[in-house]
């Protein structure tokens, strides 16, 4: 592609302001409790419509995610003090393997699918987040802690409660955001139990155009959009 990767810019003038297939776009989260962003992923568009936003992280996508001042990666900082100790922004690689992300118009989470090498699927993950807004250089949300794990065989189990409750002790959520982020997880579940989009549709079986070129992370990711449609 003649622009090396670049994440393209589009208007968003209207509902018919949609990505192409092959697109590239910043996938973005604000910090919870804070005004900044944390959380930068390079994503080439898959498909986007009324009903849909897929997109795809490939292997080694350059991203930005949060660490401790100091450089501690997140995880490796005990849960007690994870969320009250100062932070900084690093830049890194997505040496895993890629991700399929799903995301539906005003629905509160986004449904992720991960492979093991030789594209084996693993599994689905439900991230319980805010609806995605959209902008002219991609979409933003803030994270809700709690997530779903979904499994080939249909079984299901809850994931990071003990973030999600830890998240409500420090402040970083309120007793009111809560109870929507639990009642979105309810819903999260009715769908699968019933085994309802995107779980029946087959996205499992996709794979990325092999002539797409990771998407390069842009000198400006932390960018405030000008204009933010929902």
């Amino acid at each position: 592609m003649a622009d090396g990767g670049a994440v393209r810019r589009v208007g968003t003038g209207g509902a018919a302001d949609f990505w192409g297939p092959g697109d590239r776009i910043l996938w973005r989260y604000r910090e919870n409790g804070g005004a900044g962003f944390h959380i930068a992923r390079p994503v080439t568009v898959v498909r986007d419509d009324e009903e849909l936003l897929a997109v795809w992280m490939a292997p080694g996508t350059e991203c930005v995610k949060p660490v401790l001042a100091d450089g501690t990666p997140l995880h490796e900082e005990p849960l007690h003090t994870r969320y009250t100790k100062p932070r900084t922004v690093q830049r890194g690689r997505w040496f895993g393997t890629g991700v399929l992300k799903l995301a539906r118009p005003g629905e509160p989470w986004s449904v992720w699918l991960f492979w093991e090498p030789g594209w084996t699927f693993k599994n689905w993950y439900v991230n319980l987040e805010q609806p995605l807004a959209r902008w002219g250089g991609g979409v933003d949300s803030e994270d809700h802690f709690l997530d779903i794990c979904v499994y080939p065989d249909r079984s299901w189990d809850w994931r990071d409660e003990d973030e999600f409750a830890q998240a409500q002790q420090d402040g970083l959520m309120d007793a009111t955001v809560a109870r929507r982020v639990r009642e979105a997880g309810r819903r999260a579940v009715e769908r699968i139990r019933a085994w309802g989009s995107p779980f029946d549709e087959g996205w499992q079986h996709w794979r990325p155009d092999p002539s797409w070129a990771v998407p390069l992370l842009p000198e400006d990711w932390d960018r405030t959009p000008a204009h933010l449609s929902t």
